[in-house]
């Protein structure tokens, strides 16, 4: 799926991202506040520190904005998901540590995770298809790494099961803004990565020296005050 061509009347690359950084800034803000249909683009345009005209400088509608938002929030989640996985894990340490990393980077960005979830159905179908597309390549690096797993004989999972694997793994790291009205009072971020991990790893029938592994991992991560 091709990326939506956003319209800047400039040409300076670097200034259209500096520019564009500034409006997703702004617009998630106002996003979260008011909701993307109630929020206009003059307001954003001032959140972000310039004159309607000059927003339209860099952008042709409101739903360039929105799209800006969705694509900026998609590359960052990996961005930051990436530089906290460790290359150096192997086994169920490496799996263990590529959920919690993603569950951990969806904490840090929640704001801008729940603005994309809740508004991006008003995306036109073309630009909705390109987002949810960049998703489906998150859900292929958990594929990628329960395959690497299952080939150790570290877990036992059925190959239709393994798309409803990753699904899930996704969705709970979803669940953690969508719910974090009654999440947060009840947990942190430690205990709810432990805890949601510990709930996938026992469903997918983990054999008894994996399960010793897995208290291992849990110990040592406590240990290093990451848990």
């Amino acid at each position: 799926m091709k990326k939506k061509d956003v319209p800047s009347l400039v040409k300076d690359e670097r200034l259209i991202k500096k520019r564009r950084d500034q409006i997703v800034k702004a617009a998630v803000h106002l996003f979260n506040q008011k909701g993307y249909h109630k929020a206009t683009t003059r307001e954003v345009a001032q959140a972000s520190g310039f004159s309607i005209g000059t927003l339209y400088e860099y952008i042709g509608s409101k739903e360039d904005i929105l799209y800006l938002v969705c694509d900026a929030v998609y590359d960052e989640v990996v961005e930051k998901w990436e530089t906290l996985m460790d290359e150096n894990l192997h086994g169920l340490d490496r799996l263990y540590q590529v959920i919690e990393a993603y569950f951990r980077v969806v904490d840090d960005l929640q704001n801008e995770v729940l603005v994309m979830y809740q508004e991006s159905k008003s995306l036109s179908e073309e630009a909705l298809s390109y987002v949810l597309e960049k998703e489906m390549r998150m859900k292929e690096m958990f594929e990628k790494e329960l395959i690497k797993a299952k080939e150790l004989e570290l877990i036992q999972i059925e190959e239709g099961q393994l798309s409803m694997v990753c699904h899930n793994i996704l969705v709970a790291g979803h669940m953690w803004t969508f719910r974090r009205w009654a999440l947060h009072k009840e947990y942190t971020i430690d205990t709810y990565c432990k805890w949601q991990i510990n709930q996938l790893f026992y469903g997918l029938s983990v054999n008894k020296s994996a399960t010793k592994t897995i208290t291992k991992v849990q110990q040592n991560l406590e240990t290093e005050g990451t848990v």
